[in-house]
């Protein structure tokens, strides 16, 4: 079932215009929220409502807030928008089609956690959301909802846009601060973390563009509303970007347990005499689920539980026309090439995946090869600063098992002594 709430009046009307998004109860929510609420009541609200990170942890985003310590330290809040991981294109379409949600939402989560300046990261690449949306914020500006003495209290909020340069690594989170101070994007060694010592040092919270999006339909319908969508632990809506093999890839917005069969079944269904024998539910970071679970709750912790993630919310289908060693080359040369090089077990060890790979697909891999992808794939995994180094295991193991006649099909037979 497709719903309505953060994509409400896309492709209908030009939701960019501040008037047309103001005639249909925009920012009234921010108002509400400084002149009635509170910043405690806006916490309240959100802490009930179970909101979770829509960027990949799934954390509790009131938890999250929560962790900032009462020092009397400037705060900030940066909204993540790196978005790059692949399958993933839900924020993109967030930023360029209704970019004043995303604005009143920063500008609500900024009032709750007590931050007077806040930063919004954009991904390099996003060259059209980044002009829409610094227009959307003038206009804002304009209109008196970002700055000093907001609605005539002592409220300020200003909102800095950063563009940022085409690093993949950057959207992990101490990376992403990094290069906003100006810094090499890679990760930060934690502890401490972001809530303790973030930006220029202070306490910082960074969400992502779909979680802050949501905050201003929780004030206005209640936190109730939100709660009562989908599994206990895993409640309210998602935007999912779904691609691959399917009639009509797309972004669509529905309720959290959601099954993966009807979620295909919105895309129209898998391509004209194909069967879909995989699935990643959760960007390229994530392990495959295959056709006999297509009936899984679409939801953080069923997917945790088969071992996979829902992630940012990405699902990429593949029928039975795809050659998984090609898969698993592309998106190991990604993350390869995406590597800070910080780490020794992700630089070298993409890296030597990366070429291990190519020489199977060329003909030049032997049998010990496959056993070795695994056995170097698992050695990556859980010794590196930030989960980059970590992605690189999920799909290829999860298709190696899967699909091992494929692999060992590139494996050249040597011939036998005489």
């Amino acid at each position: 079932m497709v719903v309505k709430v953060l994509t409400e009046g896309i492709g209908e009307v030009d939701l960019c215009d501040i008037e047309i998004y103001r005639a249909r109860g925009g920012y009234e929510q921010w108002r509400r929220a400084v002149t009635a609420l509170g910043a405690a009541g806006v916490m309240d609200a959100t802490n009930r409502s179970g909101l979770r990170g829509r960027g990949g942890a799934g954390f509790p985003t009131a938890r999250k807030w929560s962790f900032l310590p009462a020092n009397g330290r400037p705060r900030y809040l940066v909204c993540n928008s790196d978005e790059a991981e692949p399958g993933t294109f839900k924020d993109r379409m967030l930023l360029e089609r209704t970019p004043h949600q995303v604005i009143e939402g920063i500008l609500i989560g900024s009032y709750a956690i007590g931050s007077r300046h806040s930063f919004i990261y954009i991904r390099g690449e996003f060259a059209e959301g980044y002009r829409i949306f610094k227009a959307a914020l003038a206009q804002a500006r304009a209109a008196g909802f970002v700055g000093e003495r907001i609605f005539g209290s002592d409220v300020t909020v200003e909102l800095t846009v950063h563009r940022g340069a085409g690093a993949y690594i950057c959207g992990e989170e101490t990376a992403l601060l990094n290069s906003l101070e100006g810094r090499r994007g890679e990760p930060r060694l934690k502890p401490p973390f972001p809530a303790v010592k973030g930006l220029y040092g202070e306490p910082t919270v960074v969400n992502n563009v779909e979680t802050l999006a949501y905050l201003p339909h929780i004030l206005r319908n209640g936190p109730e509303w939100f709660a009562s969508v989908g599994p206990q632990r895993s409640p309210g809506f998602k935007v999912v970007s779904v691609s691959g093999h399917v009639k009509r890839p797309g972004n669509f917005e529905v309720p959290l347990g959601t099954t993966l069969r009807e979620l295909l079944e919105l895309a129209g269904g898998p391509l004209e005499g194909r069967k879909i024998v995989a699935i990643q539910p959760g960007g390229g970071s994530s392990a495959c689920l295959f056709e006999e679970h297509l009936g899984l709750s679409y939801d953080f912790d069923t997917m945790a539980a088969h071992g996979t993630m829902l992630g940012s919310g990405a699902i990429v289908f593949f029928d039975d026309s795809t050659d998984f060693v090609k898969a698993a080359l592309a998106l190991v040369r990604f993350y390869a090439h995406e590597s800070c090089g910080q780490c020794t077990p992700c630089r070298e060890g993409g890296h030597w995946l990366e070429v291990t790979l190519e020489r199977i697909l060329h003909g030049g891999g032997v049998e010990s090869d496959i056993d070795m992808l695994l056995a170097v794939a698992h050695q990556l995994t859980g010794i590196n600063l930030c989960p980059l180094g970590d992605s690189i295991e999920p799909f290829l193991a999860s298709v190696v098992k899967r699909f091992e006649g494929q692999f060992r099909s590139y494996v050249r037979t040597l011939p036998v002594p005489a």
